[in-house]
This record gives C-alpha cells, sequence and structure tokens, in this order.
C-alpha cells in the first residue's frame, strides 16, 4: 500500500519538545513537526510522545513556532498523550532555574515537579470551586509582632511583603498561617504552603478549612496514592484560586496567579530532595519568587543561617515580637550540665540519667496535673553502645555493623547486644581495641528513658512517641510523654514541663549545623510549654556555658542564626559562599574536573572518604555510586556560584557525548557537607 502523506498544521506547524531523557547533552528542545490532526491539542505544556534515535520517548511540547533552524528534515509528532496542559509556563520557568541552580537536567526536575499522568483521573469532569470565606485574621495575635498588623494588610491589599517570621512559644501557628492564605486568596491570588511532614500538613489543612471554609485546600504528599494524589494536582492547576498545602514537592505547584508562598520550619532535612539534581525546598521556593514576584514567609520558631541571610541583605525583614513580648509567653528555661558530681546529689537521678532539678519540675507539673514531655535524641531502648573500658564504639563482629541493646536483658536471653545491621545477637562480645567485655550506652532510646521515668514516677501514664509510632496529641492532664526529637506530640493547654535529655548527643555531632539543628529541636519542644508566667517550665541537660544553650534560655533564635552566619563566613561555607560536592570514584572526579571550566578562583578541598550515611541508594543513573567513593568540595564566593553550577553541567554533558559511565554525583550547597 502507498503511505499517505500527512500534512502539518497550518499554523505554527513546529513543535519545540523536550525530551525525558536521562543523558545530560540531550537536556534541550529538538524540533518536530505537528500534525494537522493533533493541531488543536499540541499546545504548550502537553505530554506528547516522539520518535528519538528510532525509539518512541515520552517529552513535553514547550512551544509552537513558525519555522526550524534545523537544515535536515523534521520528524513528526508521533502522538499527543493528553491534551491537558501540565507544564504551565511558570513551571517550566521554575524548572529551568532548578536545574541550572543545582548543576542538573530539566528531565530530572520535571520528574519531581509533574506526577505520572492517570487518564482515568483527567476524564473526571471539574468540580465546582470552592467559596474561599473571608479571613478575620487575629488581630491581637498579629499586634504581637512588630509590624505583623501591617504585614496582613499588606497581603489584603495585594501587595507582596517578604518576612522571615519567628512563632512565638504557645502560638497556633497553624491557624497564622491559615489566616495568611485565606487574607491573600481572598484577594483573588493562590497561595502555596510548604511543611515538613504529614503531622503538620494534616495540622494546618484543619486551620485552612476552618478559617477559609470547608473544601479551600488542595493537599498534596508524597504518601497519597497515584490516582488521588494526581487528581489534586489537577485541581491546583485547574482553579482559577488554589490554597496547596504539601511538603516539599509541593512547591512545584501549578497554581495560577500565585500571591503567597509560605514555608513552616526550613531548617528541617525533610526539605532536602534526595534525588537528582537535589534541589532544596527552600531554594527552590525562592527561585519561584524571584521569578513571580509573589510574598514569602518563612516561618518556624527558630531561624536558619540561610534566613537570617536574607534578613542581612535586606530581600526579607524581620516578622518577630519585641523581647517583652517573647519574655511574657516563654517558658522558664534552665540549663546544667549532666556531671557526675549533679548526679551524685541524687542516686535517683544517677539511675534516670536526670539531675535532682528535671525531677523537681516533672514533679510539680504532675502535681498540677499538667503533662510532662520528655525528649530524647533516640528511639529505641540502647541505639548505641560502646566499650565501658576505653569507649571504642561497639562492632559486630560478622559485619562490623553498630551493636545495640533493643530490649532490657530478660531470661529468655532477649536484651543482648545486637547488630543494628545484620541482626546477629552477639552474646560473648569483647571489645577489639582493649579486650573488655564491658559495655556502655552510647545514647538511651526512648523505650528504655521510658522504663526508668514509669519506675519513678509509678501510676503517672506514660506514652511513647517516635519511629512507627508517632503520636499527634495526647490528653490533657497528668502523664509522662517521651518523645524523640521531632516526634513531640500536642496537649491542650500546653505541657507543665519539658525535659531535653542528653543535650550532648545533638550538640557533639561532627556537623556544619549541628548547633542550628539542635536549637530548632529545642525551641520546638519548648514552644508546646506552657509560659513561665503560667508555671511552664523546661530543664535541657547541657552545659549552660554553651551558646546554642544561652540562646535557647533567653529564647533569642535570631541573635543564634545571626551568630551562625558569621561563623559560616569566617569559615567559608554556605550560604556564605556557593559549594559543590563530588562524590564518586577518584579517577571519575578527576575526569569531570578536566572538562570542567571551573569559575576563577575555585578553591578545590578533598578529596576525602564520602561521609558515613551519605552514599545515595542502590539503582541505575547518576544515583548508583559504588566501591571506594570519594567526595570532593568545589568552593566559590556567592557571586560565583552560577558560573559553577553551569561550568559543572557542561563538564557532564561532555562526559555523556563520551559515553563515560561512571558516575559521578554533583550536588550543589548540600545540608551535609562533612
Amino acid at each position: 500500500m502507498t503511505a499517505v502523506a500527512r500534512a502539518a498544521a497550518d499554523e505554527l506547524p513546529v513543535a519545540r519538545v523536550l525530551p525525558l531523557l536521562p543523558l545530560s547533552h540531550l537536556d534541550r528542545e529538538f524540533d518536530y513537526l505537528v500534525p494537522a490532526e493533533f493541531s488543536d491539542d499540541a499546545q504548550p505544556g502537553v505530554r506528547v510522545r516522539i520518535r528519538f534515535a528510532g525509539r518512541l520517548v515520552d517529552g513535553y511540547l514547550v512551544e509552537r513556532v513558525a519555522s526550524s533552524d534545523h537544515p535536515g528534515k523534521l520528524g513528526w509528532l508521533d502522538r499527543v498523550v493528553s491534551p491537558e496542559r501540565v507544564l504551565t509556563a511558570e513551571v517550566s520557568s521554575m524548572v529551568t532555574a532548578v536545574a541550572q541552580r543545582y548543576a542538573g537536567t530539566r528531565a530530572d526536575v520535571l520528574r519531581l515537579a509533574v506526577p505520572p499522568r492517570h487518564a482515568k483521573v483527567e476524564g473526571e469532569p471539574l468540580a465546582d470551586p470552592p467559596t474561599i470565606l473571608r479571613a478575620q485574621p487575629d488581630e491581637g495575635a498579629w499586634a504581637s509582632y512588630t509590624h505583623g498588623t501591617a504585614f496582613v494588610d499588606a497581603l489584603r491589599q495585594g501587595r507582596n511583603p517578604r518576612a522571615a517570621w519567628q512563632a512565638l512559644p504557645g502560638e497556633s501557628w497553624p491557624t497564622r498561617l491559615a489566616e495568611l492564605a485565606a487574607v491573600t486568596a481572598s484577594s483573588g491570588r493562590s497561595v502555596v504552603v510548604l511543611v515538613p511532614d504529614q503531622r503538620d500538613l494534616d495540622r494546618v489543612v484543619a486551620a485552612c478549612e476552618e478559617v477559609a471554609g470547608p473544601g479551600s485546600v488542595v493537599a498534596l504528599s508524597a504518601g497519597l496514592g497515584p490516582a488521588k494524589r494526581y487528581r489534586r494536582w489537577l485541581a491546583a492547576l485547574r482553579l482559577p484560586v488554589s490554597i496547596v498545602i504539601g511538603t516539599r514537592s509541593a512547591v512545584f505547584a501549578p497554581v495560577q496567579n500565585l500571591g503567597l508562598l509560605v514555608m513552616w520550619d526550613d531548617g528541617d532535612d525533610s526539605y532536602a530532595e534526595p534525588r537528582s539534581p537535589y534541589p532544596h525546598a527552600r531554594e527552590s521556593a525562592l527561585l519561584r519568587a524571584y521569578g513571580t514576584g509573589c510574598a514569602v514567609v518563612l516561618a518556624g520558631h527558630s531561624r536558619t543561617a540561610e534566613a537570617e541571610a536574607l534578613v542581612d541583605s535586606g530581600w526579607a525583614h524581620d516578622l518577630v515580637a519585641p523581647r517583652d513580648v517573647v519574655r511574657a509567653r516563654q517558658p522558664h528555661v534552665v540549663a546544667l550540665a549532666d556531671s557526675d558530681h549533679a548526679l551524685a546529689r541524687d542516686p535517683g537521678a544517677r539511675a534516670a540519667r536526670l539531675p535532682g532539678i528535671a525531677f523537681d519540675a516533672a514533679r510539680t507539673a504532675l502535681k498540677n496535673d499538667l503533662g510532662v514531655l520528655v525528649q530524647v535524641p533516640r528511639a529505641g531502648y540502647v541505639p548505641s553502645l560502646a566499650c565501658g573500658k576505653c569507649r571504642n564504639p561497639a562492632r559486630c563482629r560478622r559485619c562490623n555493623g553498630p551493636l545495640s541493646l533493643p530490649s532490657a536483658a530478660g531470661p529468655d536471653g532477649a536484651g543482648s547486644p545486637t547488630c543494628s545491621w545484620c541482626g546477629i545477637a552477639d552474646t560473648n562480645h569483647r571489645c577489639t581495641v582493649c579486650g573488655s567485655r564491658t559495655l556502655r550506652a552510647v545514647v538511651v532510646g526512648a523505650h528504655r528513658t521510658a522504663e526508668e521515668l514509669g519506675r519513678a514516677f509509678p501510676g503517672v501514664p506514660v506514652h511513647t512517641s517516635g519511629g512507627s509510632a508517632v503520636l499527634d496529641t495526647v490528653p490533657a492532664g497528668a502523664s509522662l510523654v517521651i518523645a524523640t526529637v521531632g516526634a513531640e506530640p500536642s496537649t491542650v493547654g500546653g505541657y507543665g514541663a519539658a525535659l531535653l535529655l542528653d543535650g550532648w548527643a545533638l550538640l557533639g555531632r561532627a556537623d556544619l549545623r549541628a548547633a542550628e539543628e539542635t536549637l530548632r529541636r529545642w525551641m520546638t519542644a519548648g514552644a508546646l510549654v506552657r509560659s513561665g508566667r503560667d508555671g511552664g517550665s523546661v530543664v535541657v541537660v547541657a552545659e549552660a556555658e554553651i551558646p546554642t544553650v544561652q540562646s535557647f534560655v533567653r529564647w533569642d533564635p535570631v541573635g543564634h542564626a545571626r551568630s551562625q552566619l558569621d561563623e559560616r563566613v569566617e569559615v567559608r561555607f554556605p550560604p556564605a559562599v556557593h559549594v559543590a560536592a563530588l562524590d564518586g570514584a577518584t579517577a571519575s572526579i578527576t575526569s569531570l574536573l578536566e572538562s570542567a571550566a571551573l569559575p576563577e578562583g575555585t578553591e578545590i578541598l578533598g578529596p576525602v572518604p564520602l561521609p558515613d550515611g551519605q552514599r545515595p541508594p542502590a539503582g541505575g543513573g547518576e544515583d548508583a555510586l559504588s566501591g571506594d567513593v570519594q567526595r570532593m568540595l568545589l568552593r566559590v564566593p556567592r557571586s560565583a556560584g552560577g558560573a559553577l553550577a553551569r561550568s559543572l553541567a557542561d563538564a557532564q554533558a561532555s562526559r555523556s557525548v563520551r559515553k563515560i559511565t561512571t558516575p559521578v554525583r554533583i550536588q550543589i550547597d548540600p545540608i551535609r557537607i562533612g
């Protein structure tokens, strides 16, 4: 049979298509002819299928043009997968900006930005848009913050202020965020609110629906099934005004007329994307805000050095309460050293790892029928063991994994030191350094702490929160709540006391962000406690002379962030500079750098062995690193950050053209450098 001749579209017959290919050197548009029968559906932003190098691949139609610069013969669009324009112009620009910022490819960023298609969901009729109630913000609550009322008025009037908001202790922060969202939405503009996890998402969604009306919120999270997630994502795309609340990927939500971008607790690790090109949601949000000119709020009980740098530059302003208001709202904070001298005065405290003053605070709260929150660094019973004589970490004889104590010793042999990697119990462990058979706890977990405190306060209900069993709330009344960091449940009226244990385990980590992260964890727990005027108290078991402890005692997150930023400037680490971490075999890193035209003045640090816990998961593509993995750091001034990212992206493309398959992982400004 004779092939039927195909006719191109009469208007704008050429489509520029971005194929979704993993190769760096193919991160560009390719021109294809649009068949006349596809012309109506083949609009910018739709999913298409094209024939590339002899096979069919997926892609996005980026734009339609009248002619092509390609001198040869053009291929045809194979088909339009769906007429739904899922890649909006704004999100497309943001995807490009994120890829450039992180030396990645747009195909990788699009994998994060646009969820997989669900054909049945696309065919469902669009529900009627919800009626967003006009919010009446709590004037008294916002008046507690300097310029707080003016900030809300600016949003109501359609202006675009930018602020770093430090929520007061005891503040109903989900309600405050809901008020900002509803005020912006009632002015005809959309809102995107980012939260770290599902617990916070549920809280903010409930608050928004109470303030703005039922059904007013589109909630996006990774835990949704494919159909439900795509249905909600399409709602955000199709509605003229949306309030979208979600976890890190919601930063790409395809809302129309974005007016406000809010990020709660931007220091949380969960905002760092573990997949290539490893963008941080905060930086993605700032890129989107820069492109759209929308209002921005970075909110939390504490403050990161990155947020302080934005305030310091004048890009954002402080939204904080005066010191007298902070002092009136904060709990009474006491710090002390967990020393042998302090414990010797109270044998009961020694048994429970708590000094006497902590027991006094707990007794007082329980006597007043109030709950006591106990924060511990780790879940489990005794999650980390060391030699009782030389303190060398206890390791498994079979696989060299860390030994832990999963439970108390029992007559059936339970409670023996067990490897956390292979699960083999080592009943006859002997230290490889000194030969001693004694073991000591390096960190005591939540279950062991609950057991100790249950004996110290008989008859008092004990709740544990952490690991796979995280509580959102606990009943009001006298109880002990043992929670790991980040899993602290709230209670009506606030706790009467909080005991923050093993502060050295948080502060002593070999991490540039250890102090910042510790203060963030402490303030999150402390904010759940009643004010000092209402009898609330917090006891932190850490050296009182440590600057981070002093900032906590004064409840001064802004001052601490300022000092952290000054330290970063002094040691030349982000956000004072830009750093690229290159992970891979030494030969692979060397070949990458030989192809890279690094900016003048680039400082090369390393290589050193890749730090524990930072090897990417096994799998294909760039994320598959194996063998002897090294890390090299490239450091440049902030003004050269863009040039560094471009040079590394070009080098990756050059290696891709030459079919060099040994991978090198590139991370720009990773949150964990060492």
